[in-house]
């Protein structure tokens, strides 16, 4: 039986690099930021923590030679647990293009074309916990209904907001997601690559459907505005309470809206032994 993290307590890396840099980084339960000057390491520790959970998030199969992962409860053997990147390069794989078509032409596509199927998945889920509450006859069932739906209904105002300045706003009719502006139809792949990116991520953390997780962000912020940087970490944990934010940045604006305290330098956390 899979037993799975709350969150991640602590994570030691023998050799950051050939034989330098011993790490060692205790966790803070909600928000993780880890800051320094190009080439330090903070994309390296991000990937090697990454790369030793895997795609299954086991703890135990997956684990790199020199990487130590301490989950709570510790006992845990797997982690729930998402990536984003940063940066909107070409899609250059010529499977996926054949599988999806001409029009997913950027890694954030991609991205955004395999989170809608997750989406579609979520919305058959939640829409299943909706009847069972209402048909269970008990006199909170219409509120237990509305409880489902509200995460939902939140990220759909969020972006909705978000996407104001541009007229952009989520049809809701619609099982995938689609916008309209102006009486167009707008898909995903055809917003820029700002919206792209933080509909990726709050979408990401949508579907997880509030389980205790973690996200690991690669420098998202790259593709965003200074005004959508200030509200990045509030957006996530106002979808999600249960989350872990680890991130790497460069940019003093993630941190401005009371998230200074969270800072991690590189060079706090390693040594050169």
């Amino acid at each position: 039986m899979q037993k799975y993290a709350d969150y991640i307590e602590k994570i030691e890396i023998e050799s950051l690099w050939s034989g330098r840099r011993h790490v060692v980084w205790e966790l803070d339960r909600k928000v993780n930021i880890l800051s320094g000057i190009n080439g330090v390491g903070k994309s390296t520790i991000l990937n090697k923590l990454v790369k030793s959970i895997g795609p299954t998030g086991d703890l135990t199969s997956n684990a790199l030679k020199g990487v130590h992962i301490t989950p709570y409860p510790a006992d845990a053997t797997h982690v729930r647990h998402d990536v984003i990147r940063s940066f909107d390069r070409p899609l250059l794989n010529a499977d996926m293009l054949a599988e999806v078509g001409a029009n997913l032409v950027t890694e954030l596509d991609w991205q955004l074309f395999k989170l809608q199927r997750k989406y579609l998945d979520y919305q058959v889920n939640i829409g299943n916990r909706i009847i069972n509450a209402l048909q269970s006859g008990s006199p909170d069932a219409a509120a237990r209904a509305q409880a489902i739906s509200e995460p939902k209904r939140k990220f759909q105002d969020l972006i909705d907001d978000l996407f104001s300045d541009t007229g952009k706003k989520i049809i809701r009719s619609e099982n995938e997601i689609r916008f309209t502006q102006i009486g167009e139809t707008l898909y995903p792949y055809q917003l820029s690559s700002g919206e792209k990116q933080i509909l990726a991520i709050l979408l990401t953390v949508l579907i997880e459907d509030n389980r205790p997780y973690v996200l690991f962000m690669d420098e998202p912020e790259v593709s965003l505005h200074v005004e959508w940087q200030k509200r990045l970490v509030d957006l996530i944990l106002e979808l999600n309470e249960n989350v872990q934010i680890i991130l790497t940045t460069h940019s003093p604006a993630v941190v401005m809206n009371g998230w200074i305290d969270k800072i991690t330098e590189v060079s706090d956390i390693t040594d050169n032994e």
